[in-house]
């Protein structure tokens, strides 16, 4: 078995008044959102998983059984236990699409319907915080991970930020950084939806499929607003986590 999840599991072993099977299931899914399980991948035995943890095959079964109900890791009769097929994106942490995808070994890739400037809308100038008739760079791109399309997105950032569009190939936090506009922090929504026809011919799912809608405005160390996006995935491929603690 590899380190890292013994390691993930060792990490939580300071939550002393936490059950050992939800300190496990913990490490686990903190194992796959941080890039160390990738999709697929088979997780070990349940005897040699408890053998590694020094925990009972009871504790185990229980870990997994709530990982499986939440959709992260499947069961395959006679061939054990796997992450599951699905990208997981974590809402408690400013990641990118390139680099959640990266992380997972997966290949990301763009196709642009649009990359250009343009004076700024009412709602991008409202979402923005920007005035009337300021520039914006405008990017409405595919996203891809390998060959299959995941999501669709909806991009506006402020040209005084990105003054050239054409800087931009995969990830927008990548030319952000290069710039030294590092987002810091975010401000976003996630709602479910169905997706339109446009949407469901570009992702390649029936139309009326279920999708999940993500707004997003992120801000560089000195405040200013550095993008506006919105964005449509896949609801077959996708799950936004969040880990939530009880304050004291």
């Amino acid at each position: 078995m590899d380190n890292a999840l013994l390691h993930a599991y060792q990490r939580q072993a300071g939550d002393s008044h936490a059950p050992a099977y939800l300190r496990l299931r913990r490490a686990i899914r903190g194992s796959i959102e941080e890039g160390r399980l990738g999709p697929g991948q088979a997780l070990p035995s349940e005897r040699e998983l408890a053998r590694r943890l020094e925990v009972s095959r009871v504790t185990i079964r229980k870990a997994l059984a709530g990982l499986v109900e939440d959709g992260v890791l499947t069961q395959r009769h006679g061939a054990g236990t796997f992450v599951a097929e699905r990208i997981i994106r974590p809402l408690s942490k400013l990641t990118s699409f390139t680099g959640d995808l990266r992380a997972r070994g997966l290949n990301p890739r763009s196709v642009f319907m649009e990359r250009e400037i343009g004076e700024v809308t009412p709602e991008e100038a409202m979402a923005l915080n920007l005035s009337p008739g300021a520039l914006v760079v405008r990017l409405y791109r595919l996203r891809y991970g390998s060959d299959e399309p995941l999501a669709l997105e909806r991009s506006a950032i402020p040209q005084d930020i990105v003054p050239d569009p054409e800087r931009i190939v995969d990830s927008l936090y990548e030319v952000l950084e290069a710039l030294g506009c590092r987002p810091v922090r975010a401000l976003q929504r996630l709602r479910a939806v169905n997706l339109n026809a446009e949407q469901a011919r570009l992702l390649e799912v029936p139309v009326g499929s279920a999708g999940l809608a993500l707004e997003r405005r992120t801000f560089i160390a000195d405040g200013r607003l550095a993008e506006f996006t919105r964005s449509w995935y896949r609801g077959d491929a996708y799950d936004f986590v969040a880990e939530l603690q009880d304050e004291p």
